[in-house]
């Protein structure tokens, strides 16, 4: 009886494996909770590749973080202070002193360069000013304009009996308190300019083009004005048949003078004329799609030229270009498939297309020949089409000529995630031929349960989940691939993902102790 029992349960436990295998189940995996009591070890020592570590100015500055940063990591990856957003300053210079101040800090460690081309985290309110996606407000260059002065300002050059003075009545104010009052008893037909008031000196630039506008009325229908130029090589607008409600005319004028004025004329039909709410604005004119992708295209030169070059010595590898990708549908990002309602997005490729890629990685490896260059999304292990479009992508990008080294993939997973997707992604990603890096990885431990400290059995998923990803890579990445892992940070309290307590990604907990997954990642580069 023994020796049946123990026959049975063998079947049983291998009937479980076998469901086990076979499950679509998006947690496949987590059942399992290991034995990972053991944290000692190191674990840039307990690999053949480098073991990397997301480090931000912040965390650094506290002593644990910092020791454990040169202890367990052989290389570092700044999570903000290289990005666009961080060095580049609101006009367009750039500004290195965090940067440098890290560096010094950090000592010899080897730092990877992350990232010169993102849609986020950028200074994109600068950006959009220099290409001219935001066209300023042009400046208001008449004196007083609203009259709310009375006629200070303005000059009365002919009457021929009219009556020209300020009102204050509302019904014949536009807006504001206060309008310009015109009451001509005669009609000079064919003279317009026997009843004129000119405007204040405005400062013009000869060849530029301006505009001139105003609101109008006339207590009876057939009344007629025009504007003309001063003080000298007038230029004349066309009569403006005026009747008895506001309506706005406008006038577009090209400078010939470094100074010039403008003149209402009134003299042409007897009536009684309102005008309030005048204006004088140089006329900006937005550029084209064409026009903004060149600036942008400058901009990233910039950009990327003087990061690369400053760092050449100190960085060997740069992710070049981040997150190319839209999730649903996959697409190359634009402003319709991208949110850029945050003030730091520019999406580059909305602007520039699939030359935005191939410009980054040509500016890169022209600043620095000898770096390995990547590209870098996420959701590689979950979304199959997206993985393809950017494998495709590379393609495409090597086959005009760019230096392309390697594809980083993210893997900001979870204890949920389904974890046969990460071993197609691995063995997709070898099939490439490039150099594969695990860029930023991280597991989420809460994931939808109630917020608070994570469980043990939690902590144990989370383990395994984190112990699966690093092992898929050994195994499918082949050793001459295996350009490194980065964990994307230290302690959870630092994390990205912390959120006020409400999960709990990365090998040690708030105080610095290490957790389970610490263990599994040992085990995991150990191959156990």
């Amino acid at each position: 009886m023994p020796g049946i029992s123990r026959i049975f349960s063998l079947l049983l436990l291998a009937a479980a494996g076998s469901l086990m295998a076979c499950s679509k189940h998006p947690e496949i995996g987590i059942m399992s909770t290991g034995n990972f009591a053991d944290t000692s070890g190191v674990l840039k020592t307990a690999a053949d590749f480098p073991i990397g570590v997301a480090v931000n100015n912040g965390p650094l500055q506290e002593a644990p973080f910092l020791a454990i940063t040169q202890r367990d990591f052989s290389s570092v990856t700044f999570g903000y202070e290289m990005k666009h957003g961080a060095v580049v300053q609101n006009d367009g210079s750039l500004n290195f002193n965090t940067v440098d101040a890290m560096l010094a800090k950090l000592g010899n460690i080897t730092v990877f360069g992350h990232t010169l081309c993102w849609h986020s985290n950028q200074n994109a309110t600068y950006l959009k000013n220099y290409a001219g996606i935001i066209v300023p407000a042009a400046t208001e260059l008449a004196t007083n304009p609203g009259f709310e002065s009375g006629l200070n300002n303005w000059s009365i050059f002919n009457t021929n009996g009219a009556t020209i003075t300020a009102t204050n009545v509302a019904t014949e104010v536009h807006s504001g308190s206060g309008a310009m009052k015109v009451v001509n008893p005669t009609a000079n037909p064919g003279n317009q300019w026997k009843v004129q008031v000119s405007s204040a000196a405005f400062a013009t630039t000869p060849g530029k083009s301006y505009v001139i506008s105003y609101w109008v009325k006339a207590a009876n229908a057939g009344g007629s004005i025009r504007l003309s130029s001063g003080p000298t090589a007038a230029q004349y607008q066309g009569d403006q048949t005026i009747g008895t409600t506001w309506q706005q005319v406008s006038w577009n004028i090209t400078a010939s003078l470094a100074s010039t004025t403008f003149l209402f004329d009134m003299g042409q039909a007897a009536n009684t004329y309102y005008i309030d709410d005048v204006s004088v604005k140089e006329a900006v004119v937005a550029p084209g799609q064409d026009q903004i992708g060149a600036k942008l295209d400058a901009a990233l030169n910039d950009f990327i030229t003087k990061m690369v070059t400053r760092y050449k010595d100190r960085v060997h590898a740069w992710d070049v270009y981040n997150e190319p990708f839209s999730d649903n549908p996959v697409a190359l990002r634009s402003n319709v498939n991208t949110d850029i309602s945050p003030t730091d997005v520019l999406v580059w490729s909305n602007y520039m297309g699939r030359d935005a890629a191939y410009k980054a990685f040509k500016y890169a490896a022209a600043a620095d020949p000898s770096a390995d260059l990547y590209i870098n999304d996420y959701n590689l292990e979950s979304n199959q089409a997206k993985l393809d479009s950017l494998l495709a992508f590379v393609k495409e990008l090597k086959a005009r000529g760019c230096k392309v080294d390697g594809i980083g993939t993210q893997m900001h997973i979870s204890r949920t995630t389904n974890l046969g997707g990460i071993d197609i992604m691995m063995r997709k990603l070898a099939a490439s031929g490039l150099k594969i890096r695990i860029s930023e990885l991280d597991v989420k431990t809460v994931a939808g349960s109630a917020a608070g400290q994570p469980t043990a059995q939690l902590l144990a998923y989370q383990a395994v989940a984190f112990k699966y990803a690093v092992a898929s890579y050994v195994k499918y990445i082949p050793k001459a691939q295996q350009a490194g892992i980065t964990i994307w940070g230290i302690n959870d309290r630092n994390s990205w993902l912390y959120k006020n307590g409400t999960e709990f990604p990365l090998l040690y907990d708030n105080d610095y102790h290490k957790k389970p997954a610490y263990g599994a990642v040992i085990q995991a580069l150990q191959g156990k």
